[in-house]
């Protein structure tokens, strides 16, 4: 078990020659993808990719991850780990069930990496995964792993972006990662079928200001590393959008169509992404139709 997932020598080389065939089958798909590693402080890194961002803890006592990106980019994945820190992999943490944060699961745990992540994701992940691809260790309370000198937690938060998120808190080099309850490449995303809401997502959203301090470097699912001040900001503009949304189906405007003509996120819409997904969800818990 010991070699089976250790990232040196010929023990990566064995191990990446078990993954399975979707990693061969589907790597044409992102085969100009590349893996860039950022380094956030000191021992804690994110990798860039396809993808939710990958956290790290790394040092002496191995490597600590925080999701896995796509199937098709474990090889360019565990490579570029590989050149940050050549240890082992102690842990993989998923903040939830979404595929472009768990889709390397079934590889890395045919290596033998232990899989952590909170209970529904497990139970959401067993209707489409393998067994070898579910957490082996899960949990509904903060937990905590202690190696390389750092204490990285593991916080639940309320159904927020799914119903199975969790922030991740590395303690001792004040750095949270928040999956993709924060993302700075645009507008949230409350994803109703998978269990998320309007009202989780602001209190999560509240916990993480509360954990931050002025100096705690925040790592989005998606994005670059931000600030607390930035978090409020998003926090602050949810709550503007969604006091424009309440008024509007106040005064009659009750369907997407109508709500989406009236522009409610008109002052936050330069450099965002498409506010369709957003809007939807507002209007649907909202009261709308």
């Amino acid at each position: 078990m010991k070699l089976a997932h250790r990232l040196v020598g010929s023990a990566l080389a064995l191990a990446l020659g078990a993954l399975p065939t979707a990693l061969s089958g589907q790597a044409n798909d992102m085969s100009q993808v590349q893996i860039i590693p950022h380094q956030v402080t000191g021992g804690i890194y994110y990798l860039q990719g396809q993808g939710g961002n990958i956290g790290l803890s790394v040092g002496e006592d191995g490597v600590v991850m925080i999701d896995d990106q796509f199937a098709p980019l474990t090889e360019r994945i565990l490579a570029a780990i590989r050149q940050i820190n050549p240890g082992e992999i102690r842990f993989l943490i998923n903040t939830h069930v979404h595929g472009d944060h768990t889709g390397g699961n079934e590889n890395l745990g045919r290596m033998g990496i232990l899989i952590l992540a909170r209970d529904a994701v497990r139970v959401r992940l067993m209707a489409t995964a393998p067994a070898v691809a579910l957490p082996v260790l899960t949990f509904s309370e903060p937990i905590n792993i202690h190696l390389n000198g750092e204490q990285v937690r593991t916080i639940p938060v309320a159904p927020a972006h799914t119903d199975g998120d969790s922030f991740i808190h590395f303690v001792n080099s004040d750095v949270l990662h928040m999956g993709d309850v924060y993302r700075t490449t645009g507008y949230p995303y409350m994803d109703l079928a998978n269990g998320g809401s309007l009202n989780g997502l602001l209190e999560a959203l509240g916990i993480a200001i509360g954990l931050a301090g002025p100096n705690t470097k925040i790592i989005p699912g998606h994005g670059a590393v931000a600030t607390r001040a930035q978090v409020i900001a998003h926090r602050d503009m949810i709550l503007d959008v969604k006091a424009r949304v309440v008024a509007l189906i106040a005064q009659g405007l009750t369907t997407y169509d109508q709500v989406a003509a009236a522009r409610p996120t008109a002052a936050y819409d330069a450099g965002m992404d498409s506010p369709e997904r957003f809007l939807r969800a507002l209007v649907t818990e909202l009261g709308g139709s």
